[in-house]
C-alpha cells in the first residue's frame, strides 16, 4: 500500500532477523528495551527497501514514554554509546534540529537543539567544541535545510554533523516509544512523502548520523492495525490488509496521525535526545551534571 511509508529500517525490513541479499538483521534485548541493527551492504538492497547503505540502530522500549525523566537516563546512555561510536573521536561537531517549531508533531528536532550543551564559543579544552541550529523549514525561510546546511559545513568546518527529525513510522506501537540512530545521514520529510534534499556524506562532505523518533503515522496504517485484530482471527492478515487497501485509499491514504499528548511527549522525549548527545559529545562530564543544563 502506498500510504505505509517508513523511516525505520527496521519495519523496512519487515522485522526478519538473519543475512541475505545485502541486508543483516540482529536483534537482542537489554531490560525492558528491544535493540535492533539492520546494516544494508548492497545498492540492490538499498533499493529494494528505499533506504540508503549503511548501518541502522533501533532501541524500542514499550513503556519509553511513560517513563520519568530519571527513569529515561539509562535510554539516553545507551542512546550516548551508540551515537559515540559513529562519530569521530574527535573534531567539532555541528548539530541541527530538523522540522517545523510551529507544528508539535515536527518540533522534535527544534526543541532538541534547546537542550543541546553549545561550547564552540567557550574555547574549553576539557569539552569537545560543539555548535547547534534549528534551520526551520523550507515554507518558513524560503531556504532549503539541505543548502543552509552545507553553508554551515563549508563555513565552520565541522569533523561531523548530527541531524535530529521526528520520524514517520509504520507502525503504531512504535510511535514515540522507538529511536533509530543511522551513518547514512536523513532525507528530510521522506516518510511523509514530502522528499527534500538529503543530508549525508556525500551532500555534506563529512560524516553525519541521524537521530529521531517516530511522532506520526499513516491514517491508513492504524485502519490496516485495527482491520487485523478484527480480522485475524476469522478471515486472516490477508484478508485484512486487502479490506484496509480498499478503505484507506484516497480518503485518508495521505492522512497521518499523531497521539494527542503530543506536547507531552515531545517535551519530554526532547529532553532525553538532548542528554544523549550530551553524554556523547561530552563523555568528561556526568549525566548528572549533563541533566542540569536541560532547564
Amino acid at each position: 500500500m502506498t500510504g505505509y511509508r517508513t523511516d525505520l529500517a527496521m519495519e523496512s525490513t519487515g522485522g526478519e532477523c538473519g543475512t541475505e541479499q545485502g541486508v543483516s538483521v540482529e536483534q537482542h534485548r537489554r531490560g525492558e528495551s528491544e535493540i535492533t541493527w539492520v546494516r544494508i551492504t548492497s545498492p540492490q538492497a538499498a533499493r529494494r527497501l528505499g533506504k540508503p547503505q549503511g548501518a541502522y540502530w533501533t532501541m524500542w522500549h514499550p513503556n519509553l514514554p511513560l517513563l520519568s525523566p530519571a527513569e529515561r537516563i539509562p535510554v539516553a546512555r545507551e542512546i550516548a554509546r551508540v551515537l559515540r561510536h559513529m562519530l569521530p573521536v574527535s573534531g567539532d561537531v555541528l548539530v541541527l534540529g530538523l522540522g517545523n517549531r510551529r507544528m508539535t508533531a515536527d518540533a522534535l528536532g527544534d526543541r532538541v537543539v534547546s537542550g543541546v550543551l553549545v561550547t564552540r564559543h567557550l574555547r574549553d579544552e576539557r569539552l569537545r567544541s560543539v555548535c547547534a541550529m534549528s534551520p526551520g523549514v523550507l515554507g518558513i525561510t524560503g531556504v532549503e535545510t539541505a543548502e543552509m546546511a552545507m553553508g554551515l559545513v563549508e563555513r565552520l568546518h565541522p569533523a561531523a554533523v548530527v541531524v535530529v527529525d521526528a520520524l514517520a513510522a509504520m507502525e503504531t506501537s512504535h510511535i514515540c516509544t522507538t529511536v533509530q540512530l543511522t551513518d547514512t545521514g536523513i532525507q528530510p520529510g521522506s516518510g511523509v512523502g514530502n522528499h527534500r534534499a538529503a543530508l549525508c556524506e556525500a551532500t555534506l562532505h563529512v560524516p553525519v548520523v541521524a537521530l529521531g523518533i517516530p511522532m506520526v503515522v499513516y491514517a491508513s496504517t492504524i485502519v490496516r492495525d485495527a482491520l487485523k485484530r478484527i480480522l485475524s482471527r476469522e478471515s486472516g492478515e490477508e484478508a485484512a490488509e486487502a479490506m484496509a487497501e480498499e478503505l484507506a485509499g484516497n480518503a485518508v491514504s495521505e492522512m497521518v496521525v499523531t497521539p494527542r499528548d503530543i506536547d507531552e511527549l515531545v517535551a519530554g522525549l526532547s529532553d532525553m535526545l538532548a542528554l544523549a548527545i550530551n553524554a556523547a559529545l561530552q563523555p568528561g562530564c556526568s549525566m548528572e551534571e549533563l541533566s542540569h543544563y536541560l532547564h
